[in-house]
């Protein structure tokens, strides 16, 4: 059994973000129906690197467990079957701008009125609510707006984004995956669906610590800090000898004290130094220089070593080269390799790990409406003349 069993989700999202939540809903046994424009599908086929089966990589991995069906929206009759869809779901899944589902007839009113059970999730750049709302916007856009692209980089070079990915369509994925797990439980006690509501930009900025309340109280504007952290020291990225890095993150007095003895210099922590987080801080420079030079005597085997035998939290800043041979990847299934259209691929496994009733990865990104004709004649007990009458008119 899987925990998500029997609850159905339509995806009308493109591209991540939303769609992101349905990946996840799915790993988890949800029946995931995604829906896409006839001839073209999701944008998403064609982002990322190009395979052979004419869908890349991206779709292939992050369109896992679904079901590809094909609805032209833009015609009465697409609309017609799309509304019948809705009747059987319990989640909708939208990230188009504000005003395109209403348009199509599909607002969060008359998807009640269809089906008073179904909880619809949207996500849109800015949410369905303020004077950006009608604005266009992707992660990349988002990581500006929210304020982390500003903390991104070194100090004296220009903001950046942060590990070139779309960080912010994950993030928000996974917040609506809470918003609608939400939203079920809440189903439960009330009967009823609700609206969850979600800006690209939110996810990013909830995960900013303590810049809002630092700048409300004091005025302080954090700013670009490179590897370090704005409220502790040593706690940043160190190369060493063999020209690799290892991250260290000593985040209170006790842990820079076991990081002063696996340096061999454990008068480094007496009150008189840089015990105090307050003298660490005052001194970062020198304290950064100090680790830097030790760390830079060492291979990383070495330096990560002595870390790990004085319980000094630390390990490797891996490459995907790394990752690959690394055995914690191997061990928790972090990565595993599952047969697809393109042969044998490895993606990112399945999270969380639940001991009862855990993910699954039961196919990869399929064909475009590889499974119209099943969804239709399933749910929607359409015959076989008329699935063809409808592919016929461009309907699916």
């Amino acid at each position: 059994m899987h925990a998500l069993e029997g609850v159905r989700v339509l995806d009308l999202g493109t591209y991540l973000a939303g769609p992101f939540c349905a990946t996840v809903l799915g790993e988890f046994g949800a029946e995931i129906i995604k829906v896409e424009r006839p001839g073209s599908g999701d944008n998403l086929r064609r982002f990322g690197s190009d395979t052979e089966c004419g869908d890349t990589l991206v779709w292939l991995s992050e369109a896992r467990n679904k079901r590809s069906v094909t609805l032209n929206l833009a015609d009465p009759r697409g609309r017609e079957l799309l509304g019948e869809l809705i009747q059987v779901a319990d989640v909708v899944i939208e990230n188009f701008r504000p005003g395109v589902m209403e348009r199509w007839g599909f607002g969060f009113a008359e998807i009640q009125a269809l089906n008073p059970r179904a909880i619809l999730l949207r996500v849109s750049a800015y949410g369905q609510e303020g004077p950006y709302r009608d604005r266009p916007g992707f992660a990349r856009v988002a990581h500006g707006f929210s304020g982390i692209a500003y903390l991104a980089g070194e100090p004296d070079g220009p903001p950046v984004t942060p590990g070139s990915t779309s960080l912010a369509d994950y993030m928000t994925g996974l917040y609506g995956v809470v918003g609608v797990l939400l939203a079920l439980r809440a189903r439960e006690a009330t009967g009823r669906g609700q609206c969850v509501d979600l800006a690209l930009y939110e996810s990013i900025f909830r995960a900013l610590d303590e810049i809002a309340p630092a700048y409300q109280r004091t005025g302080f504007v954090r700013e670009r800090m490179g590897a370090d952290t704005v409220n502790v020291v040593p706690h940043s990225h160190y190369r060493t000898a063999d020209g690799l890095w290892i991250a260290i993150a000593c985040s209170n007095d006790e842990m820079f004290a076991r990081l002063a003895t696996a340096m061999s210099r454990p008068e480094l922590a007496t009150p008189e130094r840089f015990g105090p987080k307050a003298a660490r801080l005052a001194a970062r420079d020198e304290v950064n220089r100090l680790v830097a030079e030790w760390a830079g005597d060492l291979t990383r085997g070495e330096a990560l070593d002595r870390c790990h035998r004085a319980e000094v939290p630390a390990g490797p800043v891996n490459s995907i080269a790394d990752i690959f041979a690394d055995p914690q990847y191997r061990e928790r299934g972090t990565l595993v390799t599952v047969d697809s259209r393109i042969g044998p691929l490895t993606i990112p496994g399945v999270i969380p790990n639940l001991s009862g009733t855990p993910g699954e990865i039961r196919w990869l990104g399929a064909e475009l409406g590889e499974h119209t004709d099943d969804v239709l004649a399933g749910l929607l007990h359409r015959d076989t003349a008329e699935i063809a009458e409808l592919r016929d008119s461009g309907v699916i």
